[in-house]
């Protein structure tokens, strides 16, 4: 009994030393990467989710807009209708889960946690449920991500988009 429970004890320890040899491998990549750094100072981006973005986005080019890239993603509701009415539904969900995962917990955790939230953060927050505030934030997150590698910018906090005329 005691043998077997150390033998379980060692495959973890085996099993941590591997997932912490992974992590230092994606930091390294992400410090080499320079739009790994430049995404990872979006709010509610860590490492993980900008190496995560930056693998499945490849060339940001590919993308037409940030919309399309979150759509890509699986974070816009669906779209059905007819005679010209547009019906939104629930959100499409047919993107990497993975990664939606991570946007939408790094977008709780600015719900939660930060310091400053933006005054469309406040707004949003104070008329509609926690889940689609999370998902809307995972979904500007996701636009955001998209913006900084294709126009080769970087991460400004109060920087509002203009529509060009």
């Amino acid at each position: 009994m005691l043998g077997s429970l150390q033998e379980q004890l060692k495959r973890i320890d085996g099993i941590q030393h591997d997932i912490d040899r992974l992590e230092q491998q994606i930091g390294s990549w992400q410090k080499q990467e320079a739009a790994c750094r430049a995404i990872a100072d979006v709010p509610g981006i860590g490492k993980l989710t900008a190496t995560a973005l930056v693998a499945t986005m490849g060339d940001a080019k590919t993308f037409k807009s940030g919309r399309e890239f979150a759509s890509f993603l699986g974070l816009v509701p669906r779209q059905s209708g007819s005679g010209g009415r547009i019906r939104l539904g629930s959100i499409s969900k047919r993107g990497d889960p993975y990664l939606r995962t991570l946007l939408i917990h790094g977008a709780r955790s600015v719900m939660y946690h930060a310091k400053a939230p933006t005054p469309w953060q406040r707004a949003i927050q104070a008329r509609r449920p926690a889940s689609v505030v999370a998902l809307a934030l995972a979904h500007k997150m996701a636009r955001t991500a998209w913006a900084i590698p294709a126009h080769g910018e970087v991460y400004q906090k109060d920087y509002v988009s203009v529509k060009p005329a």
